[in-house]
């Protein structure tokens, strides 16, 4: 049984935004700091022209608002009194933070309206037009749905292998054996699973059992500080999900290897393989095949399938050589 927990909607607060910095997006704050607290939860943000034109039926307070160039040079043409009125309305509006671009300076009135309405004003060197593009992927990366599941999250020959089984089937110990073959963990029990685009799944650790493993008769071990930082990573995507499963003389199990499943996470279909675990088997070595075998599978290799195509072509050989002899040549 795969068990999979809930999946999150994670939210950003506009301090983490601001902290950022291998996003490129370099920001510095203005004023508002009361506010770095509010938080963005979608990855689509705004440029709100209709809103400072007082059409703010459109405002989507929840987004970034990104004030450019345009902008600001309309806030400009109006007196200040007009500018301090139609701000009155868009700042009240708890917006989540505004940024503006091109290092452009703030006017006065804007710095006081943020600062009094507790919303953040971040200010970028960067283009609009360059900086959504930075900032959207940011957010589509930090913001797209996340979820935990139970197992062991293993790099095998560059295939992240998420290795899962009901507790006591041998998941840790089979991992540990992979590490002792050079292989490196990536996560042990509680497996953070978040999706990125186009249609991958990345897996990691969760902050407290990084790097730790449990085994039963030893406790939890350090693999960083027992194997070195080789036999570690950080994350990585998953390619395929091997579940351990217990051994029963009276079920069948796949023996040509042309049953192909998979296991949906995050709509992501992933192959799934079942491994029956009784005693003499080496789950290590073949979790290690399995991920051989997905690595030529991936490269347009399928050994199942290439054994019944030989079989098959060699079957109707055959079957062509009996009608001969029995039927001879001169039939018409």
């Amino acid at each position: 049984m795969v068990h999979q927990g809930s999946d999150t909607m994670p939210k950003l607060t506009i301090q983490e935004i601001l902290d950022e910095k291998e996003a490129g997006l370099d920001l510095d704050l203005l004023s508002g700091a009361g506010g770095l607290s509010n938080t963005v939860s979608v990855p689509r943000i705004q440029k709100p022209g209709l809103a400072l034109a007082g059409y703010t039926d459109s405002l989507h307070s929840d987004r970034v608002q990104i004030i450019g160039a345009t902008e600001l040079n309309f806030l400009q043409t109006m007196s200040r009194d007009k500018a301090i009125e139609i701000l009155d309305g868009f700042c009240s509006r708890k917006l989540a933070c505004l940024i503006i671009t091109k290092n452009q300076e703030a006017p006065d009135y804007l710095l006081e309206h943020a600062e009094a309405e507790n919303t953040p004003l971040l200010r970028t060197k960067h283009l609009s037009s360059n900086f959504i593009a930075l900032l959207t992927r940011f957010l589509e990366e930090r913001l797209l749905p996340t979820s935990t599941l139970h197992g062991v999250l293993m790099d095998v020959l560059g295939i992240g292998v998420l290795i899962q089984g009901k507790s006591g089937v041998g998941k840790s110990e089979c991992a540990l054996e992979l590490i002792l073959r050079g292989y490196s963990l990536v996560a042990d029990d509680i497996i953070k699973v978040r999706f990125k685009l186009p249609s991958v799944v990345f897996g990691e650790g969760m902050d407290l059992l990084h790097y730790h493993m449990e085994i039963r008769g030893l406790g939890i071990l350090n693999i960083k500080h027992l194997f070195g930082v080789a036999a570690i990573r950080e994350r990585k995507k998953i390619d395929l999900v091997v579940e351990l499963v217990q051994w029963e003389d009276d079920k069948e199990y796949d023996r040509l290897g042309l049953e192909e499943k998979t296991l949906n996470i995050h709509g992501v279909d992933l192959p799934i393989v079942r491994i029956p675990v009784a005693p003499g088997r080496n789950i290590g070595t073949i979790v290690e095949v399995a991920a051989r075998n997905q690595l030529l599978k991936e490269m347009g290799y399928h050994s199942a399938r290439e054994f019944q195509d030989l079989l098959e072509k060699r079957m109707a050989a055959a079957a062509h050589r009996h009608s001969h002899t029995i039927i001879g040549d001169d039939l018409e």
